[in-house]
This record gives C-alpha cells, structure tokens and sequence, in this order.
C-alpha cells in the first residue's frame, strides 16, 4: 500500500480523521493534479482557526510521481510507494535568527494517491484529506511515531 514519508524518510500511517463523507464529493474517474490540489486547498480551510495560522506559509504542490532524486533519499525503490512528503523545517526547529530558507512545501503525489484509492476504496477526498493533515503534523514536528500514537488514540 502506498505510504508517506517525512524529509527523513520514516514511514507514515494513513491518518484516521474524521470526515462528513456525505460533504465530500464522491469521485469515480482520476481527477487530474488540480482537482487533487483544490481537495487539499479545502483540507487545509478545514483545520481550526488556531492551527492555521502556523500553516500559512506552507505550500502544496502536487506532482506526479516523486522524482528519482526523492526516492534515492528515502530509499523507496517504488514511485507508487510514496502518496505525500513534508519537506521543511518543522516549526519547533525555526528561530527568528534563522536564514532565509525554501519554503516549507507539502508534496502531494497523485499517481500513488490514485492507486490507493482504487486499492482501499476509500473516498478520494478523505484520502487527501488525510495525507494533508498527515504531513502538516510533520510541520509541526511531530515524528511518525507520535503521529502513529495520536491516530491510534494514545
């Protein structure tokens, strides 16, 4: 099954985060990478107020495949194993004496999304959904394993 990964290449469970399916709009053909990107644009408007202002400056770009470069980093020898990517500086890392650096960036992949959703079954917004918020707690720092814990209720 697909997954994602942080900067430093460790694995990502799907999130489990609620979701009215009946607000979501069903999808039974491939969308294309900007239908893909206005999911994420809503799951992003879908976060409560008081996180959103730390997710600001993050971007989100939606691509393909990740790009041979991105897999020979993480060690994924697969395109299609690799669904998003946070790649930044997670907020409890920055300083204000920092230098200027890229901005942070969430990748969405939309062939290895695609895959997913034809391999689950579950409803493509969700799906996106969940990437999303999965990689913008990267940006908040936290680590698979403490995103794993929260998903799992602990």
């Amino acid at each position: 099954m697909p997954r994602c990964l942080t900067e430093a290449g460790a694995a990502c469970a799907p999130a489990d985060m609620s979701q009215d399916a009946a607000a979501a709009p069903r999808h039974t053909t491939p969308p294309n990478a900007d239908a893909i990107a206005e999911m994420a644009e809503q799951a992003l408007a879908d976060i409560p107020k008081a996180l959103l202002r730390h997710v600001g400056g993050v971007g989100i770009t939606v691509e393909e495949l990740p790009d041979d470069e991105t897999l020979e980093a993480l060690g994924i020898e697969s395109p299609y194993d690799l669904t998003g990517l946070y790649h930044g500086t997670p907020i409890g890392q920055k300083s204000s004496g920092d230098i200027t650096r890229v901005p942070d960036l969430i990748f969405l992949y939309r062939q290895p999304i695609l895959l997913e959703w034809i391999e689950t079954g579950e409803d493509l917004s969700r799906l996106v959904r969940n990437v999303v918020i999965h990689e913008i707690a990267h940006h908040f720092g936290f680590s698979d394993a403490e995103i794993d814990a929260l998903e799992a209720g602990g």
